[in-house]
């Protein structure tokens, strides 16, 4: 067993459960979403990014673009809800944590697109 692979498998996986867990909820209901569970999907999304540097292959591109599209959406999920809370005057109102939900759940689309390679590059694998 690779632990490296399995590190790489981890974070993929874990950023993508982080992400999941946010996401589900109503969509303009802040009650159903936490601050914390957004930040956790953020670090680990980052961290995800970084393991997935040392790869040199199109497949390794691939899981790069992905991880970055998801990084960017959560981090303008991250703007627009600190942007609600500390700047606006209304605070975190059912239409900003609608566009906070919604970004978090492109970058949820990215993370799957990450699994699903992840999967299949683990099929296509040789022994």
């Amino acid at each position: 067993m690779n632990l490296e692979k399995v590190i790489f498998g981890f974070f993929i996986l874990l950023a993508a459960t982080l992400n999941f867990g946010f996401f589900v909820g109503e969509v303009d209901n802040p009650a159903h979403h936490d601050v914390y569970e957004l930040f956790a999907a953020l670090v680990v999304s980052l961290i995800a990014t970084v393991l997935k540097f040392g790869d040199r292959t199109q497949i390794g591109a691939v899981h790069l673009a992905t991880s970055l599209v998801a990084d960017l959406q959560l981090i303008a999920a991250a703007m627009v809800w600190g942007y609600a809370v500390h700047v606006s005057g209304a605070g975190l109102t059912a239409a900003a944590t609608a566009n906070v939900v919604s970004l978090s759940g492109g970058a949820l689309l990215a993370n799957l697109v990450s699994v699903v390679i992840l999967i299949a590059e683990t099929i296509m694998q040789r022994r």
